[in-house]
């Protein structure tokens, strides 16, 4: 039995590769502090967790759920859109709950893209982005984000990618908060993405789900005027309320967008369990509170870590977003990817490499948040340990 043709060139997830060199590690008793992924390691609110065992415990929420989530849950998805991102949006119409926004991802490219329809994608950026577009039969162009553009992309490099696209639509992923880099959006930067997305007949894919994480000023691309003709947004709880095992995203955008997404993703499930939709509706009504206590908790950790990137020579911007740190690497390594693997074979401590995101994350690393701050401390120990590298002085 053969493989389907569209899984030629989509690799294993590279933390899926990682993770088993990890565990063989670790079964040597290496002990690896992972410092890796993204993966929140604290847990929900509390009253979102009560909502879930009171619900669950009823008789009559076991059956199949409305393809397009519940009204308790939409409305709710609608509330905090207006609350923190001053966004109105129709609950009925212009918000689709989803099983995460990776599956999202795979909607969208499965909804609108041809064989052989191009989507740019931003590097560094999302692996995700262009295994779903190459899934979708769709061939991923990359276009080049660098920090001197503050990792914002330049339209007129991206012009003369599109110039023998002629008047096809073409998708266009962007992030902000942008992962990996944590760089903020700024009104600015979105108001240049729709007026580009309007003259070249792109249909802009916002992936927004670190826009709580390290950020006092959560926004949406959708709040710039006239976004809704040519966005479609994704958006977490994963994130933002440490529920990323429960998989809960959000697509929001105009009407026809969500009704062209939605005859896809109902052919792929049958809606989500309701006591779990009923339990994010809770957790989105959470307040400002709720986020400084989980921003403090990365706040501290983040200074570790600009600790541990010190001692490894790195240069980075204290001012990102997101659960993760990205810094240079310094020039006596030639690649991300020879520094991680000394890390990890010297220290036995795990970092991901910024090449993971594409070519222009080469020179990069990128550390999570996700570890308590004593795991953080026991790393940056074992690194000073090591003898291998030196602390960084002025």
């Amino acid at each position: 039995m053969q493989t389907a043709k569209r899984l030629s060139g989509i690799n294993e997830y590279y933390f899926s590769q990682k993770l088993r060199e990890i565990d063989v590690m670790n079964k040597a008793g290496k002990n690896v502090i992972n410092l890796g992924i993204g993966s929140p390691d604290m847990p929900p609110h509390p009253d979102v967790i009560k909502v879930l065992n009171e619900e669950s415990v009823k008789p009559n929420v076991h059956a199949y759920q409305n393809y397009k989530g519940s009204p308790v849950l939409r409305n709710a998805m609608a509330q905090w859109y207006k609350k923190w991102y001053h966004v109105e949006l129709d609950p009925e119409t212009e918000i689709l709950p989803l099983i995460g926004s990776k599956e999202g991802i795979m909607h969208i490219c499965m909804t609108y893209l041809n064989e052989g329809d191009i989507a740019l994608i931003p590097d560094p950026g999302y692996p995700t982005y262009s295994s779903a577009v190459s899934l979708a039969g769709g061939v991923p162009v990359t276009y080049q984000l660098s920090a001197e553009n503050k990792w914002y992309p330049d339209f007129d490099s991206i012009s003369e990618i599109l110039k023998d696209n002629g008047t096809a639509q073409t998708l266009m992923f962007v992030n902000y908060p942008h992962m990996p880099t944590g760089q903020l959006p700024t009104t600015e930067g979105m108001e240049k993405l729709i007026a580009f997305a309007k003259a070249n007949n792109i249909l802009l894919v916002h992936d927004n789900p670190y826009s709580f994480i390290l950020n006092d000023h959560p926004m949406s691309l959708l709040s710039i005027e006239g976004a809704k003709q040519v966005v479609v947004e994704l958006n977490s709880l994963s994130k933002s309320h440490n529920m990323a095992g429960w998989r809960v995203g959000i697509l929001s955008g105009a009407k026809e967008r969500i009704n062209e997404i939605l005859k896809f993703k109902s052919n792929m499930d049958s809606g989500m369990f309701l006591p779990l939709q009923l339990a994010a509706a809770k957790a989105l009504t959470l307040g400002q509170e709720w986020h400084d206590s989980v921003n403090e908790v990365y706040r501290k950790r983040q200074q570790k870590v600009f600790t541990l990137l010190e001692i490894l020579n790195c240069n980075f911007d204290r001012n990102q977003a997101g659960m993760f740190v990205w810094a240079a690497i310094p020039d006596n390594y030639a690649t991300g990817y020879e520094l991680t693997d000394a890390v990890l074979q010297q220290a036995n401590v795990f970092i991901t490499p910024g090449g993971i995101f594409g070519k222009a994350g080469d020179k990069y690393v990128r550390v999570s948040l996700c570890s308590p701050e004593e795991k953080i401390t026991e790393a940056i120990d074992r690194i000073n340990q090591t003898g291998s590298f030196n602390l960084k002085t002025a």
